[in-house]
């Protein structure tokens, strides 16, 4: 297998990234486990491309994944319009690579590794 199943049938694990992508447009950064950021990766770096790319018809396939979630309370801003006006922008020079991951240390409990994934 090329992904991890982490778990989940297909259907919860695309709920999980959903979750997780939304949140990371949301606050920048989070913190999560190293198997679920290393798979939250590449699909938060294409929903950027996206962004960047612009245009109505990549606006409709990031608002196909992307949750409507508000993202700004006195602007009104949703995740969408987030990542297509701040985040977009300020990748607009860059090829790539937008997303670090940094560890942390085992979680307390079951000792999984944690890490904070964080937009550069």
């Amino acid at each position: 297998m090329a992904y991890a199943k982490l778990g989940r049938d297909s259907s919860g694990r695309k709920a999980l990234f959903r979750d997780l992508a939304t949140d990371l447009i949301i606050n920048e950064r989070i913190q999560t486990t190293e198997a679920k950021a290393k798979e939250l990766r590449p699909i938060v770096e294409k929903m950027i491309t996206l962004g960047k790319r612009g245009d109505l018809h990549a606006r409709r396939q990031a608002a196909s994944f992307i949750r409507r979630e508000v993202a700004n309370e006195e602007s009104g801003q949703d995740a969408i319009q987030k990542l297509f006006s701040d985040i977009a922008t300020r990748y607009e020079e860059r090829q790539g690579g937008y997303t670090r991951i940094l560890k942390i240390g085992p979680r307390r409990g079951d000792g999984a590794p944690m890490v904070i994934i964080e937009l550069v």
